[in-house]
């Protein structure tokens, strides 16, 4: 039996620990002013997240997948209309689409990025297309130099789902900022997460973010009056407390999550073992430190690893378009993303973690697969 403490995945217990006065002393004050649904730490939060991701607006929401609706209607996008977008990726970014009345078509990913691969977005465009879903995956962003090329060609407008992104740049510029929206989820264990649900929508277009926060709260122009049907959607007091504290740490976070991805890179040089590649001009923010291993190998891999009290984990395993309501949807091959989903393995990675935590993870993964 190993005796050694186990490696999470992630350890909130510890990021709590590290700011657990600021923390307190926020949620106690939105609660002793009894006003939680309608907080000033949202409006704060909103403004200095706005900031943060360079962006002129943004309104917090329910939560990831509903930013991502959100979004959508704010821009008009709806029944019959279509949505570029990846298989590879969690359920709620068709999720979004699909609660939104659109219909997602997939592309395939890049063999290195793990990422959309623009080079086959010119070929999935139909009348119908209306817009472009790029999913910044495990804290990398996308090309988005070539995929807003592609979009701004074809009159189309281009959704983040920036979900797994927070703190990340393309070019210098940060994501969130990059398209027509950009759309978070601060679901707990996000770099930036929240104690529950939440999410947001970030846009340089102003007049959207109010458009979308009518939406989200009811469809109100005022408290009685309600200019369309609109749903319950809301970033709480409490959540926008914590992630107005966070925020403050969410780049040294960030920081320490890039060094100790580039110790396992180090320690994996010159093996078999094959991280997610990474585009020029990225700044990731490693939301996951993902590896590919063989397909016939993974499974004992994981048990492995967690037998030897690592914590390691699959994401993603079946691709969206292998899954029951959407199988019959795939209009092109997408080879690639079946043969990921089958090799991918995301090791602990967080920044309460110690290089001896991720020395030990190396030399547990290693000697499990053999690499020398």
């Amino acid at each position: 039996m190993n005796s050694k403490p186990r490696i999470p995945l992630a350890d909130l217990a510890a990021q709590y620990a590290s700011i657990k006065t600021d923390i307190d002393a926020a949620i106690a004050e939105v609660i002793a002013n009894t006003a939680v649904v309608r907080a000033k730490a949202v409006p704060d939060f909103e403004d200095d997240f706005a900031a943060y991701c360079g962006a002129k607006a943004c309104v917090g929401t329910g939560n990831g997948t509903d930013a991502l609706y959100l979004a959508l209607r704010g821009l008009g996008i709806g029944s019959g209309d279509e949505v570029i977008t990846v298989s590879y990726t969690f359920v709620g970014t068709v999720e979004g689409i699909v609660m939104a009345g659109a219909t997602p078509v997939f592309v395939d990913v890049d063999e290195d990025t793990l990422l959309m691969n623009p080079d086959l977005i010119e070929a999935a465009i139909t009348p119908r297309t209306r817009a472009i879903m790029p999913v910044h995956l495990y804290g990398q962003p996308c090309d988005m130099d070539r995929i807003t090329a592609v979009a701004k060609q074809h009159d189309l407008k281009v959704i983040e789902d920036a979900a797994q992104a927070h703190g990340a740049t393309w070019n210098g510029k940060p994501v969130g900022g990059l398209g027509d929206a950009g759309c978070f989820s601060f679901f707990p264990g996000k770099n930036l997460g929240a104690y529950g649900d939440g999410g947001a929508v970030t846009s340089n277009n102003a007049d959207l973010v109010e458009s979308i926060r009518r939406v989200a709260n009811h469809g109100r122009k005022d408290k009685y009056t309600h200019d369309t049907i609109g749903v319950n959607s809301r970033l709480d007091g409490l959540q926008g407390a914590v992630l107005g504290v966070k925020l403050q740490h969410l780049d040294e976070w960030n920081n320490l999550r890039r060094s100790r991805a580039a110790l396992y890179d180090s320690f994996f040089e010159s093996t078999t073992i094959r991280p997610q590649g990474l585009s020029d001009g990225v700044l990731p923010v490693y939301h996951l430190y993902v590896v590919r291993v063989p397909a016939k190998e993974r499974d004992r891999l994981v048990e492995a690893l967690n037998g030897q009290g690592v914590d390691a984990a699959v994401h993603y395993p079946v691709p969206l378009h292998m899954q029951p309501p959407l199988k019959g949807m795939q209009k092109a091959p997408l080879s690639i993303t079946e043969q990921v989903a089958g090799e991918v393995i995301s090791l602990p990675v967080y920044p309460e973690m110690t290089d001896d935590d991720v020395a030990r993870v190396a030399d547990t993964f290693k000697e499990a697969i053999g690499a020398q």
